[in-house]
């Protein structure tokens, strides 16, 4: 796919995702979330060959929501005539979310800038979070009259507790990046020039890890919907599969002859 809002480059196994439009500060409109959907089938489905995922934003911005000034399918219409932003989300927005929450290898989230709407959700849907100084978070919907999207409703309360995913979302104030670290809502906060490359640094690490990487991220993706009971017999379904694994061989052998394991992500 020739992609025009999306840059994507592999390095040391890591695909770095690139929301590339900075003249909108990373606007997500329907052509890019296109484009990024595109990129995500296409290293779920193996045909770019990666072990772990960064996504950022270029420019001084990491994604400042969806693009409300226009573009194809930006303003759907209901039949009485009115706009439908729910069809959007429906047919772009909510299976490019899903995809990032699928995705059978862990992604890592730089965030530079302002991270807003729908950019809000794409950044915390990263298994580890790292935001620049100058970055903030935040939930902007009731400024235009619309609600949460994006899985917020859902990711915010299971990260920060309700209180505080109640304040974020009906006041709809700007979350600096120190205090969503102090929220435990963000992994890392360092400075701006140095945001990429630490994501970068973490990605290639998770990229160096064994296939059970990717069955520890199912794991606790879906702690968040199951009974203790469940989540048990997930773990015990898991670990049978990682148990078959050439990267558990190796972990075992490299153990017993004391020496770093190198694995393949099989």
């Amino acid at each position: 796919m020739d992609y025009k809002k999306l840059t994507v480059r592999l390095e040391d196994g890591v695909a770095v995702l690139t929301l590339n439009d900075p003249a909108t500060l990373n606007a997500a409109g329907i052509d890019m979330s296109e484009e990024l959907s595109e990129a995500l089938r296409r290293i779920g489905g193996g045909d770019i060959a990666a072990r772990a995922v960064v996504l950022t934003g270029e420019g001084r911005a990491f994604c400042s929501g969806a693009n409300l000034s226009g573009g194809v399918g930006a303003r759907a219409v209901d039949f009485d005539g009115r706009p439908d932003p729910g069809r959007s989300l429906q047919v772009f927005y909510n299976p490019m979310v899903d995809l990032i929450r699928n995705l059978p290898v862990p992604i890592v989230t730089a965030v530079n800038g302002v991270a807003a709407g729908i950019g809000c959700s794409l950044a915390l849907l990263g298994d580890m979070i790292i935001a620049a100084e100058s970055a903030y978070f935040l939930q902007a919907f009731r400024r235009v009259g619309l609600v949460p999207d994006g899985g917020s409703t859902y990711i915010l309360p299971r990260m920060i507790g309700r209180a505080r995913a109640m304040e974020m979302t009906l006041r709809g104030e700007k979350i600096p990046s120190a205090t969503a670290l102090e929220w435990g809502m963000i992994n890392r906060v360092v400075p701006d020039a140095e945001v990429v490359s630490t994501a970068l640094g973490f990605a290639k690490e998770l990229a160096a890890g064994p296939k059970s990487l990717s069955l520890i991220r199912q794991l606790m993706w879906s702690s968040l919907d199951r009974d203790w009971a469940g989540q048990l017999d997930a773990e015990r379904r898991a670990q049978t599969l990682a148990g078959k694994t050439d990267d558990h061989a190796e972990g075992v052998t490299a153990f017993v002859e004391k020496r770093p394991a190198a694995f393949k992500g099989k």
